[in-house]
């Protein structure tokens, strides 16, 4: 397969390319960045909630971190048949499905009346969870423009900012409300039902993509072959996108191994800096991270996205973690040196944001061909959830076994490995129209200018 010259199809959507941010494309931004709210949001108070519960019902460490690595592992299971539906059927089609899922089992996860019932709702959850990634982080790619696509899509992913704060806030409210543990457990999880029920029926009346639409009308004529495994099978051994999608989901698993293992692990960290310190100065001390670190790492991102390109920041984010993450496990005297300890926590937190957590969420939504983007985008995705239930279920233990210097050290191994796919596997789409960035020979060569109109 061979790429073919830009010039043809992707002058139909010139318009799109080059024209000023619209209303419908902010609101798009708003519907789709509200299941990474809940994303972030749950994966903060889940933490949180499992202390509670382990109290509650004298559950042990296993059931402990079997419950937090559920809706992990069920999101890579979402990821794939969500973004395979995408392809086949339309984004629109499957869109409002996976919010309904999501609230489903945050509203059931609240409700569990023991651990086994907790589990099976939060693997309900992480389907939900999952299936947003690919779904949301394409439709906002294929409606932007070449100027502003790194911004727009970046600024969908961000909403996680908002979850990664509103969680440790609630929490810290309700536990200092003096609310009974079981009613601040149960209300904590609860709420996570109330982001993707607010914007079910704007994201079931949005409109098919146009990009989409031409695919369909010029390969089967509305009419879904189902799930297309011929075509699938075709792009997939094309050997550019096979080392694409290989270079994506590797870089985003390594990522997800570091990032989730370490957030879900802060609690314990937060401990072992200060053992005396109730669940609601934990609490607060996570608070005062994201405020600090991860926030400003989200938007100097979105700001950048489109200055530096995808590429660079990645490097420059993996860098910069392995560098921090390899100094904690170097520090001498480890976390008693409380101060440069701190310090290179929050600068793990911030590059992490600004680079890798955000580019590997952007990077399948533009490099992969309409026909399989939401399919390739969900392979990666799924990929990078296996990695995070690989850190959230092996950092704990690492940190009971090794300390911190264990834990950081493989952190810190990550982090380098990502560095190294990025740097030797990973194109720069940046600047670039989505059909050059993505090969798309059909879109290049038979753009519908009607179809294609539809984005105006």
């Amino acid at each position: 397969m061979t790429a073919t010259p830009a010039s043809a199809g992707s002058k139909v959507f010139d318009h799109i390319h080059d024209r000023e941010i619209s209303r419908e494309q902010w609101m798009i931004v708003l519907i789709s960045g509200m299941g990474f709210f809940t994303d972030a949001y749950d994966l903060f108070v889940i933490g949180v909630a499992l202390k509670l519960i382990a109290t509650q019902w004298h559950i042990g460490t296993t059931w402990v971190a079997v419950a937090a690595a559920t809706s992990l592992l069920s999101a890579a299971l979402g990821s794939l048949v969500f973004g395979r539906i995408a392809d086949v059927f339309g984004r629109r089609f499957i869109y409002g499905v996976e919010v309904l899922v999501l609230a489903a089992g945050a509203i059931a996860s609240a409700l569990s009346p023991s651990i086994v019932w907790l589990i099976v709702f939060r693997f309900i959850l992480g389907l939900g969870i999952g299936g947003d990634y690919p779904v949301s982080a394409t439709i906002a790619s294929e409606y932007a423009g070449k100027g502003n696509r790194g911004m727009l899509v970046s600024l969908v992913f961000t909403m996680q900012a908002a979850g990664l704060i509103v969680g440790p806030a609630l929490a810290a409210i309700f536990l200092a409300s003096g609310m009974s543990p079981e009613l601040t457990w149960r209300l904590l999880l609860g709420i996570g039902a109330l982001p993707p029920l607010a914007v079910f029926y704007m994201r079931r009346r949005l409109n098919e993509t146009p990009r989409f639409q031409l695919v369909q009308r010029q390969e089967t004529g509305n009419k879904p072959n189902v799930w297309q495994l011929e075509t699938l099978r075709k792009y997939l051994t094309d050997p550019q996108i096979a080392r694409w999608l290989v270079g994506v989901s590797a870089a985003w698993l390594v990522m997800d191994v570091a990032y989730y293992g370490n957030t879900i692990s802060s609690p314990l960290i937060i401990k072992a800096i200060a053992p005396h310190a109730s669940t609601l100065q934990s609490t607060l001390y996570t608070l005062l991270v994201f405020v600090v670190a991860a926030l400003p790492g989200y938007l100097m991102a979105t700001w950048g996205m489109d200055r530096f390109g995808r590429k660079q920041i990645q490097m420059i984010g993996f860098a910069m973690m392995a560098v921090s993450f390899a100094g904690i496990a170097l520090l001498p005297g480890g976390l008693k040196n409380t101060w440069p300890f701190l310090v290179l926590y929050l600068v793990n937190y911030f590059f992490t944001e600004f680079g890798p957590n955000t580019t590997t969420f952007i990077y399948p939504a533009e490099i992969f061909p309409a026909r399989i983007r939401t399919t390739s985008h969900g392979i990666a995705a799924g990929t990078a959830k296996i990695g995070a239930a690989i850190g959230a279920f092996t950092f704990p233990l690492l940190l009971g076994r090794f300390g911190m210097p264990g834990m950081a050290g493989v952190a810190a191994a990550m982090a380098v490995a990502g560095f190294f796919i990025t740097r030797s596997m990973l194109p720069e789409p940046n600047g670039q129209a989505l059909e050059a960035a993505s090969r798309d020979d059909l879109l290049q060569q038979g753009a519908d200018a009607p179809v294609a109109r539809a984005f105006a």
